[in-house]
């Protein structure tokens, strides 16, 4: 029944004007009643149409407030991973730094211990060849007294055929018995 009503006052102004002439009374009356027809087609339009675009627009900005939900809480992801990775990142360097540094004081250390353990082997080297001289030089210098003793032997031995005589043989002889039995006198009376 509303339609019929509705559509009774659309069509009363396109009545109005077929059956008037065309003085400017008539002209200005059915602008007038295109103008209500206008404003009650509006009205219709939208009584009838207000609810299918209520819900339209009510489910398109739930749409776009979910689109925006979610964009939101995937920015949100996106920037905590950003923060993770930022923080990861700026362990690595430090963790970098950590590991050049260990490395450094490493190298230092097995320098020093190289350092150290090659002046152990040089004090070493030194002793041990110390040592070496010195048992070459008593060997060099037992060598030379055994070598001289020899040759004062010799030298005596060759002095003594060429200058001692029989006479001289036969005195040194007395006079070693003489001291022997003299030595040998004095031990028996000291017992």
């Amino acid at each position: 029944m509303r339609f019929a009503l509705a559509l009774a006052i659309l069509l009363a102004p396109v009545a109005a004007s077929a059956s008037g002439g065309g003085d400017a009374g008539n002209e200005a009356w059915t602008l007038f009643w295109q103008g209500v027809n206008l404003i009650i087609l509006f009205a219709v339009l939208v009584y009838y149409t207000r609810k299918p675009i209520q819900e339209f627009f009510s489910s398109r900005r739930d749409e776009v407030k979910g689109g925006l939900d979610s964009a939101a809480s995937v920015l949100s992801d996106a920037e905590t991973r950003l923060a993770e990775w930022q923080a990861r990142a700026d362990r690595l360097d430090a963790e970098v730094e950590e590991i050049k540094e260990a490395a450094r004081q490493r190298a230092n250390t097995e320098s020093e211990h190289i350092l150290a353990d090659a002046e152990a082997s040089a004090e070493r080297l030194r002793n041990d060849a110390k040592t070496a001289i010195d048992q070459e030089v008593a060997r060099a210098r037992s060598e030379l007294r055994a070598e001289a003793g020899e040759l004062a032997t010799k030298l005596a031995a060759d002095l003594l055929q060429s200058h001692v005589t029989d006479e001289d043989q036969t005195k040194l002889v007395d006079e070693f018995v003489a001291r022997v039995e003299s030595s040998g006198s004095a031990d028996g009376r000291a017992n």
